[in-house]
């Protein structure tokens, strides 16, 4: 592979132009720059009041200054709630406070957000700053609310100078109940049992999930199929479009993939340029292209840009209101499957199958990859808004 690499690297040189290397150096040296790293922590949510006719829910966030040496201030912060259903939003009402927890001064009793400065993390770790959300919804029938989602849009000021955030939160407002007369399907090597669930957060937990879903059906021998965007939303691996900045490399290679594909848009492929690096982008474009000129062989772009580039979903690729997100692969997913395996003592696999008859898995704890293929080939858990993330195998006896 190194030498592959290296043939490549000389291939780069001699068809790269001197002002395409130029951009690509300055795109390079940006990015490496530090700038105004305030990250928002997703925070710790509880549902206060959870009645017909008013939910209350509270998080506790903290803001956290990553510069190492810099301070950056937070000068505005607002929060604007987008509510989901599966019916009409007349009637209900709702509010969003958002109230400063500083540790040297109290809240405002007016609820005014006052500019407060974030101290490195690494100088003073003790010295972060926190925030808590109260939203309130009210009205004469809330039960077809899915999901709250809420845009915190907040400024730092710092190093960069003004640059605006915004921080997305989405909760779960529905819960169905486990099904008490499961349709399970047969296929030639297993039955198989799409699992309705709520839309899942990164407030969830897998093992969480599928203990009050999938429990009630399961039984020894059972094997759980997560499918891989679900999960990769679970652990926050997922970026809203508007936070995309496509640089050089995005937008010149995006006009090469498939108009259908997850890169044909530079911010789709920008966020695999932010996770494996412009220059391994441009050797797997160039080897992807040597490959199916000279070799009749697709796909290697794929191969040489890593684990990740298959696993791109941009927007519109999931149900709503992921549809405006882009979402990565989940991380490790051997570690899930294997921790999933201990916590519940069902077999687990985490799968990325559509409705193309295609099924890659992606990590399993030691079930047979033959049959994970053979039992989802119809893709039960399906592409659309079914809302069935999980597949319980029971493979035939």
């Amino acid at each position: 592979m190194e030498i592959l690499f290296t043939a490549l690297g000389k291939v780069l040189l001699l068809t790269l132009s001197v002002p395409a290397v130029a951009a690509l150096f300055l795109e390079l040296r940006w990015r490496s720059c530090p700038g105004n790293e305030i990250e928002m922590t997703a925070g710790d949510w509880s549902y206060v009041v959870f009645e017909p006719e008013q939910y209350v829910l509270i998080g506790k966030l903290e803001l956290i200054n990553h510069n190492l040496a810099r301070e950056v201030i937070v000068p505005k912060i607002a929060g604007e709630v987008t509510l989901l259903s599966e019916g009409s939003l007349e009637g209900i009402s709702h509010n969003c406070q958002i109230i400063p927890r500083h540790s040297e001064f109290p809240a405002r009793e007016d609820g005014y957000w006052f500019a407060y400065i974030v101290h490195p993390e690494v100088l003073e770790p003790q010295n972060k700053t926190a925030l808590e959300i109260r939203l309130e919804i009210q009205g004469a029938n809330l039960q077809e609310l899915k999901t709250a989602w809420i845009e915190i849009k907040y400024d730092t000021y710092g190093p960069e100078g003004l640059i605006s955030k915004c921080r997305h939160i989405v909760l779960p407002l529905q819960f169905p109940e486990p099904d008490a007369n499961p349709q399970w399907r047969q296929t030639p090597v297993a039955q198989v049992l799409p699992i309705r669930t709520h839309i899942l957060t990164h407030t969830d937990r897998p093992e969480d999930v599928i203990d009050r879903y999938v429990t009630p059906h399961a039984r020894p021998g059972d094997i759980v199929a997560i499918s891989e965007s679900p999960m990769a939303i679970m652990q926050e691996r997922l970026v809203h479009y508007s936070e995309v900045k496509p640089g050089w490399v995005a937008k010149r290679l995006c006009q090469f993939f498939y108009r259908n594909g997850s890169f044909a848009t530079a911010g789709g492929l920008q966020v695999l340029v932010d996770m494996v690096g412009p220059l391994r982008v441009i050797y797997a474009f160039v080897g992807g292209a040597l490959f199916k000129a000279i070799l009749r062989q697709p796909g290697m772009f794929y191969v040489l840009a890593g684990y990740q580039a298959r696993l791109v979903d941009d927007i519109t690729g999931t149900l709503p209101p992921y549809d405006q997100f882009i979402v990565l692969g989940p991380n490790d997913p051997q570690k899930i499957v294997n921790e999933i395996k201990q916590k519940t003592g069902l077999d687990a696999a985490i799968i990325d199958a559509n409705d193309l008859s295609a099924v890659y898995v992606l990590a399993s704890s030691g079930v047979s990859e033959t049959l994970l293929q053979d039992a989802l080939r119809k893709n039960p858990a399906g592409n659309d808004n079914q809302q069935t993330p999980i597949v319980l195998i029971r493979p035939n006896r």
